[in-house]
């Protein structure tokens, strides 16, 4: 039981240990939002797999050969309640879950500004073959594969694509959204800490795919 007992634990810890970085170690508020929607999400549905997988066991040992006690029914075929149940269940879980998501969908839609009393910063985004151009359009300035951005500021992100269809993908930020050649995708996002935060093409795209990453570095308004 001891030895037992200790790998659950350290397989915890090394599953955990990979959250860093990621959409579960948010610093903003898209992304803390986002991360609140995947626990809710899991908790309504481990609320069901829990039971059942209890119930499951529990069936398992009662019904065992050596239980004298169970009742071997073979002529059983319909019960309605039991029927109920089965499909009330799942149906239950579906709602709830779409109810989250579809809440979820229209807080976080990514055209919507994020409400702040700080002006926003305006960064137009172009995905190229094989890299990212960051324009500041107030600025005067672009970079390439390096976007820096004021803490606590919101971004208001204007998207297009050069060529192929893309993906725009900062997962500590929140909200990946598409960007396409001949049309403008907006997006919105803040970061509430200071740090370097990386940023990635969720979508494969070509060749190159592999070395369209890019570093956001969140400053103070000094350093932008």
């Amino acid at each position: 039981m001891r030895y037992g007992l200790l790998a659950v634990v350290l397989i915890g810890v090394a599953t955990l240990g990979g959250c860093t970085d990621g959409v579960l170690d948010p610093k903003g508020p898209i992304a803390l939002a986002e991360r609140q929607i995947l626990l809710n999400a899991l908790g309504i549905m481990l609320a069901i797999v829990i039971p059942v997988i209890l119930a499951i066991l529990g069936a398992a040992f009662w019904f065992r050969a050596s239980n004298e006690r169970a009742r071997y029914r073979p002529d059983f075929t319909y019960s309605g309640r039991l029927e109920l149940l089965v499909w009330s269940v799942p149906a239950m879980t579906v709602l709830l879950v779409g109810g989250v998501a579809w809440v979820g969908a229209h807080d976080l839609d990514p055209g919507k500004p994020i409400s702040s009393t700080v002006k926003p910063v305006n960064v137009q985004v172009v995905s190229l073959d094989w890299k990212w151009l960051f324009i500041y359009p107030e600025q005067g300035i672009a970079s390439v594969n390096k976007l820096v951005v004021p803490v606590g500021t919101p971004i208001n992100f204007e998207l297009t694509s050069s060529s192929v269809m893309n993906s725009f993908f900062v997962p500590q930020l929140g909200s990946q959204i598409y960007t396409m050649s001949g049309m403008a995708t907006r997006l919105h996002l803040q970061a509430d800490h200071l740090g370097t935060y990386a940023g990635v093409s969720a979508m494969f795209s070509g060749e190159g795919f592999p070395d369209m990453r890019f570093t956001v570095d969140a400053v103070t308004d000094d350093g932008f």
